[in-house]
């Protein structure tokens, strides 16, 4: 389980593009929003798009394992989802803001979580106006927003900052590679050989 967390416009959408391509055992987690879908994102794939009726009946069934809200739009990863991608056995990425984050953190200790960085203020706010989809105030809330959350990056695992897309995803896939040979993730591994040298 892989938590990435990052500030609108730097770059985390197109980062996690490049790493779950290069990694198949990697899955995206597809997260339940009140807000509309932009030019090119699809039902089903990069978000399920509800209205607010559904998402609160979602919160009072117990259905999310993390909502929050969001540049006034809300967003929920579902047990569902969670365990609908643990039976295929793969692991999961959640692309997920601060508050999401630390209820994912608090549920799943193991998990491993990540915060990306743009390389600077003027870069991120000139990523935000880039994509010409915010009007001057939104663009100034997600700026005021940004320094929020980037206050919340000490208490993740790993920093990477995006001033390079390809540099940014081959960093985030040697973060995964170093996980993976953790110990702890090997403790079935070394207690079978010990036994066997016991057993000898």
């Amino acid at each position: 389980m892989v938590v990435l967390t990052a500030p609108s416009g730097t770059g985390k959408t197109t980062v996690a593009e490049r790493v779950l391509a290069a990694v198949p055992r990697l899955a995206f987690s597809v997260s339940h929003t009140t807000r509309a879908p932009r030019s090119g994102e699809a039902e089903g794939r990069d978000y399920h798009f509800v209205d607010d009726a559904t998402f609160d009946q979602m919160i009072a069934d117990n259905a999310f394992a993390e909502h929050a809200r969001v540049h006034a739009r809300r967003y929920g990863t579902s047990h569902a989802e969670i365990e609908r991608l643990w039976a295929q056995g793969r692991d999961i990425l959640f692309d997920i803001d601060p508050q999401g984050g630390f209820q994912l953190m608090r549920a799943y200790p193991e998990a491993v979580t990540i915060f990306m960085l743009p390389p600077s203020m003027d870069a991120l706010e000139a990523r935000l106006r880039g994509r010409s989809t915010e009007t001057e105030e939104q663009v100034q809330i997600r700026l005021a927003n940004a320094r929020a959350e980037i206050a919340c990056a000490p208490r993740y695992h790993y920093v990477i900052v995006n001033d390079d897309v390809v540099a940014a995803a081959e960093t985030f896939q040697a973060i995964l590679v170093a996980e993976r040979a953790r110990t702890t993730r090997h403790a079935a591994t070394l207690d079978s050989l010990l036994r066997g040298r016991r057993d000898a």
